[in-house]
Parts: structure tokens; C-alpha cells; sequence
């Protein structure tokens, strides 16, 4: 069957736009191809820092005829519904439609048969292409030339300067698609290697597409290159007796810049390696897009590799000259920057920080009142509710209160560092090196670099108690305040990475079993926040008064304006209070939110979630959230839980139907246990009593496994009572105390989990 190959060329294409380009290419021409019809059966995209290329195999010559019947009007319908029929069907007159019975004898309706023939693919391809290509989603474009004074001249990337667009069938010369956008003609010539074989090379399908590029030193599948990258670099590294520090994330950016890569090692001073080799990296990685290398004893060598896009005359000599050049003004400035923040800083020395450069850092942060946010407060207001909110929490992670409060008074000061304003990447780090530097406790030191984590779902979770805490603060105190303040995430925005602040709450928790009731941690950060608000609030009142003031020319005397504020102070104190309680709310709701996602990407059911949720007991101890799910999981997969379940079900139902029947009815009050005349109902209740007692017991001892256990003795009985006892007896007083104690059997298995909310 024919295939399609799409060549887009141009001048450049940023590595950090390749992967989704291709993608999106692929994804509008398949989609565009398939509503017209034209299924295929594979297809590939890949792209170079010069082109995007397409591949679509095993498409038909053309599309297939298409017969349509549509369902109008009933015969004798009004003209103007009609007149909407023949529109939408393409008929010029009622006659051309037929008319049929329907089937379940509703009457006559007009039936349009709508026949269309099919297309050939190349003309399919000439008609869809170039609007994609005019239309095609970069995030960024430019328009060039001459026709760039047009608002309608196309829009690329960088100037697009060449497209192949070639269809036909293996056997056969393909066919050109006709087509061209804004004067660039679509053929079959595409051009090699910028600088190693710039000439024209005409390419007639896929297959002879790749190694005419291979032989014109351009290297298409961008997963190759990285290949030849990485397996190049190792063995350069091995034979300098060295080892290559692999980064994935550098590696991906780097395999996007070359179209013939030409691995090159390069080298710097050893004084350099003074500095920490974390700001080696960055400085290397940040600016050179270089790989760090490391000896046998782990640590950094002064030799870094780095990746040419031609092959040299001299074998890359100059090149590598060139790079250690950059490379060693930049570790200049790095080595400035590490000593200086070593140093004191006069203004902000005093006896009690004078031998304490991290210290004196704080003081600064402090002192410039940097602004966190504008309705927040500043850095140094944040750290102190982080200290404050750190020494709570310390307690329930097993952490020293006094090293968490040092831990979090530290966190932020390497802000100020001229280390981490030159590398932010570095943050929470280079706080670490000073803090060791200035003989803080390894705890203390640790806790400063690991606050941060985590910070995405692959991120390592801390697991020394002191950065727990001071991580849990950190990241709890950034959602009460955002959450005060309302600037929630909507729909894909999260501006403050609020998700992943939360995600990480939970990760923090679970991975280190962390019993903490959230609500009551909240409440400390949540009321510093409305204080502040409510500060604000007061500014605000008292310039709109004055405002108010001038523009009426009037004077307050002293008591009214204090009866003014006083009234005010009221008002704001229970503004704050509703708030509080709304903000507390919304919050818990949003982590279960993603509690959810965390553990259905865990592998756990929506259901039981929910059903573990909604269970009697503190929703917001999300340890014991996630072991009454694992428990329910485990119960519900035997047969006495799928039982158990199918009764507890059908007692609810029965119990809610008479509910609805009879409006206002009370059928929580307690069964009269004496009023029983049958067998299988006096068993039910006295399992039920029994295993009631149990499972609160076990839950109280937060054996929810025992708990299930427990609620497992019903499903005989219930079954039983099922079969032989009519719920709904002819009786009022027999039907009314059955009923009690189906609900009764509803109320017992909700302290465990609220069934209701599991499906099947």
C-alpha cells in the first residue's frame, strides 16, 4: 500500500520544541487523514534542530465510498423542521428523501440517503496539508522576508525553507503532493548536514529518505543520536580512566542541537575543584550544555565532555580549547561567588551571628523584606511561620523540636547567596554547605537541603525526621496561605504549584507513616495568614475612610472614629472565623483530591477510596485513610466481603425506598430485639451486636483488617434473614422494627467504610 513521507525544513528548530512538534505533527495529519476516512497502519515522526519528518505507512489509494441514511421529521411535521432536515442532509427538495415506517410503530418519517464517493489520497493530502502546516501550534513563530508584512504570511519556527511531500506505492516512482504554502512549492529534495553537506539530495519515500540523510552526515531518529552520544561519551570517559556522570534531562537537550553528533572531552584547572561540585554541574550544564565526568574515588574530575555538530579538521582541538575557555570564566565567577558567600557581610554582623556567614544571610532576608507575596507577607514573615509551624509538627515525626524551629529558620537564607542567585537550582543545597560550614547539626544541615523534596512524583522523599517536619511545614504552610488568599489552581494552571506542593504533603505522610489529624495542623499557619489578610483589610478601611473623609470634607471626632473601628475589628474577627472554617474545608477537600490520584496510580480503586472517605472517624489522617483502603481492598476480593457487600446493598436499598415512601419516617431509632418472631432475625441481631461491638473495637485500635474480619460474621445471617423474613410485613409494627434493623446493619458496616459508595 502507498505511503506518505512530509519533510518540514527550516532554518532551526529549538531542542526544546522538537518532541512535541513532532508529535503534534504526527497527531493532526493522522487525525485529519482518519475523519476523511483513510485509516493506515503506522506511522512515526521524528525530527533533527533542522526538520520535522513525517512517515505514514499502509495508507489506501483512496478513500471509500460512503452511503449514509439520515433520520428526519415524522411525515406531516411543520416546514420550518423540514426545511433544518433537507440543510443538514444536502437535499434540495423533500421528494428526495424516502420514507419509512418506524419500527416501534411511532408513525412514518422521512429517511435521506446521503451517498458520497470516495477521494484519492493524493488529492486528500494536497487539501488538508497545507492548512496544517499554516495552522501548525508553536508555541513560538516569526514571519521573514518580504511577505512578513502581511498579517497572513505564514508563520514559523524559523523560516521554513524547503517541504518534501511525497505518496505512492513501493513498487512505483510516488507522486509530489501538489501543494505549496506561501510560495514554498512541496517536492522531493531535501538538503544534509548545514556545514559537512549542504547540497540538495532528491529522496523519492521513506526507506531510501533516511540513508540518503545518514550519507549527508544527518542523523534523523533523534533516540539514535543519543544513542551514539551517550555509548561515545562512556567509552571517551574510560579511556581517561574516567567515569560519565549521566544526565537524562542534558542528554535529551543535546541530541536535539546536533544532527551529527561528535563527542569531545575538554578540561579545566584543578584549583577549580574547590568549588562544591553541585555548582561545577550547574555551572557546566547551565552554560555549555556540557556532561561532568567523575574518577574511581566518586569525586569530580577537572575534564567535562561536551558535544560538536561537525567533524574537525584538527579532531576537535579548537572546539574543545573553545568550550574550556567559556567554561573557565564561568567557574571564575563560581569560585568568586563561593568564597564571598563565606565571608561576612558588614552590614548585617552582629555578636550574635558574627562567625555564622548563613546567619548573617537571614538577617539580610529579613531585613530587605523581601516580598513573598503581595498578600502573604514577605520571606522573612514566611520563615518565621515555617519555624513556628516546624517545631508543631516535630513531635508527631519524631523530630527535636529546637533542631526543626533552627531548621527552618535556616531554610531560606541561601535565597540571598550569590551562589543561588547566579544558580537558582541550587537553592536548599548551598544552604546545606554553609550550614556545614558554620557547624550546624548534621540534622539541622540536612533538613535545610531537603525541604524541598519532594519535588515531583519521582523525587526521593526525606526520611530524617528534622527535614519531615520542616518539609511538611514548608509545603503546608504555602497551601493554607495560597488557599487563604483564594489563589487556588483552575483547571491546567497552578501558577504556585499548589498540586505538587500537595502531593508532596502526602508523600511526606505516607512514606513515613506520619500520624497527623491535618485539620488541627492547619489551623496555626491558616490563622497567621487571615491575620495578616485581616491587617491588610484594616489598611484598606482606613484609607478608603480617609478617602471617604476628603472628598465629604467632614471631620470624625475621637469617638466616632473609634466606635468606626471598633465596628470594623468586629466584622473582620468574624469574617476571619467564617473563613477559617471555609478555607479548612475547601483545603482537606483538595488534598484528598490528589490523594485519590496518589493511590490510583498505586493501583487502588476510586470506589474504595471514596468508601474509606466517607467512613465514621478523621478523614484527614490520611495514614489511616490508606489502611482502611488496603484493608477494604483485601476484604471485598474474598467471597464473604462480595457477600457482604451484595447485602449491605440490598438492606440499603430497602431501607431508602420506605424512606422515600414515607416521608419524615425514622427508622434509625433501635430495633426492639424481643419483637422478633423469626429465627433468621433474631440471629442477624445478635450477630449484628456482636460484630458491631467487635469492629468498633477494631477501628478504635485501628486494626481495620479486624475490623473486616469482624463484619465477615454477618454474611451467613444476612443471607439467611434474606430468604426467609419479609421486610415489608403486612404487619406495621413487624415491618417497622425489620426495617430498624436493616438499618441498624447499615449504620454498623459505615463504621468501618461507607459502602454505599463501592460499585458492584
Amino acid at each position: 500500500m502507498p505511503d506518505l513521507l512530509l519533510e518540514l525544513f527550516s532554518e532551526e528548530i529549538p531542542a526544546r520544541m522538537q518532541k512535541q512538534a513532532s508529535d503534534d505533527l504526527k497527531r493532526l495529519v493522522t487525525n485529519a487523514l482518519v475523519e476523511r476516512g483513510l485509516i493506515y497502519e503506522g506511522a512515526i515522526a521524528l525530527a533533527t534542530p533542522r526538520r520535522l519528518a513525517l512517515h505514514i505507512a499502509g495508507l489506501p489509494a483512496r478513500s471509500a465510498d460512503v452511503r449514509e441514511e439520515k433520520r428526519g421529521p415524522r411525515v406531516g411535521s411543520p416546514d420550518a423542521a423540514l426545511q433544518g432536515f433537507l440543510r443538514a442532509a444536502g437535499l434540495s427538495s423533500i421528494d428526495q428523501a424516502k420514507i419509512e415506517p418506524d419500527p416501534k410503530g411511532k408513525g412514518e418519517f422521512y429517511v435521506a440517503v446521503i451517498e458520497k464517493s470516495g477521494a484519492a489520497t493524493l488529492d486528500v493530502l494536497a487539501d488538508i496539508l497545507p492548512t496544517i502546516i499554516r495552522t501548525f501550534p508553536w508555541p513560538k513563530s516569526m514571519r521573514w522576508g518580504a511577505a512578513s508584512t502581511r498579517s497572513d504570511a505564514l508563520r514559523w519556527v524559523r523560516p521554513l525553507h524547503s517541504i518534501v511531500a511525497t505518496f505512492g506505492p513501493e513498487t512505483e516512482d510516488p507522486d509530489v503532493v501538489p501543494f505549496d504554502v506561501d510560495g514554498i512549492v512541496a517536492g522531493d529534495v531535501t538538503f544534509g548536514h548545514r556545514f559537512m553537506a549542504p547540497d540538495a539530495i532528491r529522496v523519492r519515500r521513506f526507506n531510501d529518505y533516511g540513508p540518503a540523510l545518514e550519507k549527508a552526515k544527518v542523523v534523523l531518529d533523534p533516540e539514535r543520536r543519543k544513542q551514539i552520544i551517550l555509548a561515545d561519551a562512556k567509552d571517551l570517559a574510560l579511556a581517561h580512566g574516567l567515569e560519565l556522570v549521566e544526565d537524562e534531562g542534558l542528554l535529551d537537550e543535546v541530541a536535539g542541537l546536533v544532527e551529527w553528533p561528535v563527542v569531545l572531552m575538554g578540561e579545566f584547572e584543578e584549583a577549580f575543584l574547590d568549588i562544591p561540585a553541585e555548582v561545577i554541574r550547574a555551572t557546566i550544564r547551565a552554560n555549555q550544555k556540557c556532561f561532568v565526568l567523575r574518577g574511581a574515588d566518586g569525586k569530580l574530575a577537572n575534564k567535562f565532555i561536551l558535544v560538536s555538530n561537525v567533524i574537525a579538521s584538527d579532531g576537535g582541538k579548537a572546539i574543545a580549547a573553545g568550550n574550556a575557555r567559556v567554561v573557565r570564566a564561568r567557574l571564575s565567577d563560581a569560585l568568586y561567588f563561593w568564597k564571598t558567600d563565606q565571608g561576612p557581610l558588614p552590614d548585617y554582623v552582629t555578636d550574635a551571628n558574627r562567625d555564622k556567614p548563613l546567619d548573617q544571610r537571614l538577617a539580610k532576608l529579613q531585613k530587605l523584606d523581601i516580598v513573598f507575596h503581595e498578600k502573604l507577607g514577605t520571606q522573612g514573615q514566611r520563615v518565621q511561620r515555617i519555624k513556628e509551624l516546624a517545631k508543631e509538627i516535630a513531635p508527631l515525626v519524631g523530630a527535636d523540636p529546637v533542631l526543626a524551629g533552627r531548621a527552618a529558620e535556616l531554610a531560606k537564607a541561601d535565597l540571598t547567596t550569590e551562589v543561588v542567585g547566579e544558580f537558582p537550582e541550587t537553592q536548599g543545597l548551598m544552604g546545606r554547605r554553609y550550614a556545614e560550614l558554620q557547624g550546624e547539626h548534621a540534622d539541622v544541615c540536612a533538613a535545610i537541603e531537603e525541604h524541598y523534596k519532594p519535588l515531583g512524583p519521582s523525587d526521593r522523599t526525606p526520611t530524617n525526621a528534622v527535614s519531615v517536619a520542616v518539609a511538611l511545614a514548608d509545603k503546608l504552610d504555602t497551601l493554607v496561605g495560597f488557599w487563604a488568599i483564594d489563589e487556588k489552581p483552575t483547571g491546567s494552571k497552578d501558577p504556585y504549584a499548589l498540586r505538587r506542593a500537595a502531593l508532596g504533603v502526602i508523600r511526606l505522610v505516607l512514606e513515613n507513616d506520619v500520624r497527623s489529624q491535618l485539620v488541627a495542623t492547619l489551623v496555626h499557619p491558616l490563622r497567621f495568614s487571615l491575620i495578616h489578610m485581616n491587617i491588610a483589610r484594616q489598611r484598606q478601611l482606613a484609607k478608603a475612610q480617609a478617602a471617604h473623609n476628603r472628598e465629604s470634607a467632614l471631620e470624625l471626632t475621637s469617638l466616632g472614629a473609634q466606635a468606626t473601628e471598633i465596628g470594623a475589628r468586629l466584622r473582620l474577627n468574624a469574617a476571619a472565623q467564617d473563613d477559617e472554617l471555609v478555607v479548612l474545608s475547601d483545603l482537606l477537600s483538595f488534598i484528598h483530591d490528589r490523594l485519590k490520584v496518589y493511590l490510583r496510580d498505586k493501583g487502588a480503586r476510586h470506589d474504595l477510596i471514596d468508601s474509606a472517605l466517607g467512613a465514621g472517624g478523621a478523614s484527614d489522617d490520611l495514614l489511616m485513610v490508606v489502611r482502611r483502603v488496603e484493608a477494604l481492598g483485601s476484604f471485598l476480593d474474598t467471597d464473604d466481603g462480595k457477600n457482604l457487600l451484595a447485602g449491605y446493598k440490598r438492606a440499603a436499598n430497602i431501607v431508602r425506598a420506605e424512606e422515600k415512601k414515607e416521608k419524615g419516617a425514622d427508622f434509625g431509632v433501635s430495633y426492639d430485639a424481643r419483637a422478633f418472631v423469626l429465627d433468621e432475625e433474631r440471629a442477624l441481631a445478635a450477630t449484628l451486636e456482636a460484630a458491631q461491638a467487635e469492629a468498633a473495637s477494631a477501628v478504635a485500635r485501628e486494626d481495620f483488617a479486624a475490623a473486616m474480619t469482624a463484619l465477615s460474621k454477618l454474611r451467613a445471617p444476612v443471607d439467611a434473614f434474606f430468604d426467609k423474613v419479609t421486610v415489608n410485613d403486612a404487619d406495621p409494627a413487624k415491618r417497622r422494627n425489620r426495617l430498624a434493623l436493616l438499618n441498624a446493619l447499615r449504620g454498623a458496616v459505615h463504621t468501618v467504610a461507607d459502602f454505599s459508595k463501592i460499585s458492584g
